[in-house]
């Protein structure tokens, strides 16, 4: 295969598609969107047939314990991304929607129109998920999206995108709207992110590996965030009972995502109350606690952080915990040493919580809740197409607003500029 001609062809093909999507009607859309979502129920069997041998190839390759969860895709899993597909299209259709429209002296109005962005190339590491995530919500926004998954999850990717493309012809749409790349060659990563010409956005969702080569790299705009070092601090007026709750779900429902929970920070005037029960409940999960000076002292099974710890996003069951002197303190280890993707407060006290809010320099800030809630689905989005820690364009969760820009618009009755 000759990878430049074909990410050419797959270039030209999804700009094509773009423009028919571009002016799909929402029931178009909708009706698209329902016949993937049955289309996936009706071959879970299959689905997760292609995926054990996906999940076989990656063992035999050795891949972290890590990559192997966002790799897996179960029943339930089929079932949840047919749920998502679904709550895409029960979302309102933001193409077209015009705010913000106001007379000017002259007599004309003047406001903006949402539009699709045009077409998206989605590169992504291991979740099969993501396939019909991202088609679901580019396919509702308007746009034409070219996927490039994991090689580790070739077989899953290609078993949904025909399902997806067998829903889009359905409807009377492009099947070329959403294209998979059919080739692990990492050379067509390199084409895709210099097809400015052919490709209007890219969002990397992956390793720190991944994004820090595109960002070097790619000559596309992108949406995208570099890693999740998430934090929960736990306030000197916190409560006992939702910290231990929210903690042990933050840190340890799941290991592999963004938005798990990997920096622990507590107040000294609680420390020695409130920490204890914490770290017996994430010894008894088998979490290794890595603390400061005054964490040791309490906990006599935490070995001493490093610096880099502070800054690490773990992807394990592994939490760095700090006590610091209290709020200030707190927001400014966060700011210091975070991501800016997730942090969250455990506090009775309004003012510091809401100071917390203000201050702390995120794309999602949380109070009194776990930060595995920072998801697309979690937030009503439906789904997401990434997390965004970028301050322009788009921030936190994206879903279809954030797919779309607007553009200016002007209603006359034959003006002329004097």
């Amino acid at each position: 295969m000759d990878i430049q001609q074909y990410m050419l062809s797959v270039g030209k093909q999804a700009r094509e598609a773009s423009r028919a999507m571009a002016r799909a009607d929402s029931n178009a859309k909708n009706t698209a969107l329902h016949a993937i979502a049955a289309a996936i129920r009706r071959e879970s069997a299959a689905l997760v047939a292609a995926n054990q041998e996906d999940l076989a190839a990656a063992r035999a390759a050795g891949l972290e314990p890590a990559m192997l969860d966002r790799l897996t895709l179960n029943e339930k899993g089929v079932a949840a991304m047919a749920e998502g597909v679904e709550q895409v299209a029960s979302l309102a259709d933001p193409v077209g929607e015009i705010s913000d429209l106001k007379f000017r002296p002259s007599g004309i109005q003047v406001g903006k129109m949402r539009v699709p962005l045009g077409v998206i190339g989605i590169i992504y590491e291991a979740r099969p998920n993501v396939t019909a995530d991202a088609a679901a919500l580019c396919l509702k926004s308007g746009n034409a999206a070219i996927l490039r998954g994991g090689s580790e999850a070739i077989r899953s990717n290609r078993a949904i995108a025909a399902l997806v493309q067998e829903g889009l012809a359905s409807a009377g749409l492009p099947a070329n709207a959403v294209q998979v790349i059919n080739t692990t060659d990492r050379a067509a990563v390199g084409y895709l992110i210099t097809l400015r010409e052919f490709v209007d956005v890219i969002v990397p969702r992956g390793g720190k590996g991944l994004i820090s080569r595109l960002l070097a790299e790619s000559r596309v705009p992108m949406i995208q965030h570099l890693d999740g070092n998430c934090h929960v601090y736990i306030d000197d007026e916190a409560d006992a009972d939702k910290a231990l709750r929210i903690v042990e779900n933050a840190k340890t429902q799941r290991y592999g995502t963004c938005n798990t929970t990997e920096s622990l920070l507590v107040a000294r005037s609680v420390a020695a109350r409130l920490l204890p029960p914490i770290a017996a409940m994430l010894s008894e999960k088998n979490v290794e606690i890595r603390g400061c000076a005054e964490t040791l002292a309490l906990i006599k099974n935490a070995t001493a952080a490093s610096e880099e710890d502070y800054a690490t996003e773990f992807l394990a069951p592994i939490i760095s915990v700090k006590i610091v002197a209290g709020l200030d303190e707190a927001i400014e280890h966060i700011n210091h040493y975070g991501s800016h993707h997730t942090e969250a407060i455990i506090s009775e006290n309004y003012t510091k919580a809401m100071r917390f809010l203000r201050e702390v320099d995120s794309a999602s800030v949380m109070v009194n809740a776990s930060t595995r809630f920072a998801d697309g689905f979690e937030y009503g989005l439906g789904a997401e197409i990434g997390i965004s820690t970028d301050k322009i364009h788009a921030r936190g969760p994206v879903g279809l607003e954030g797919l779309t820009s607007q553009k200016w618009i002007v209603l006359g009755n034959g003006q002329v500029r004097g």
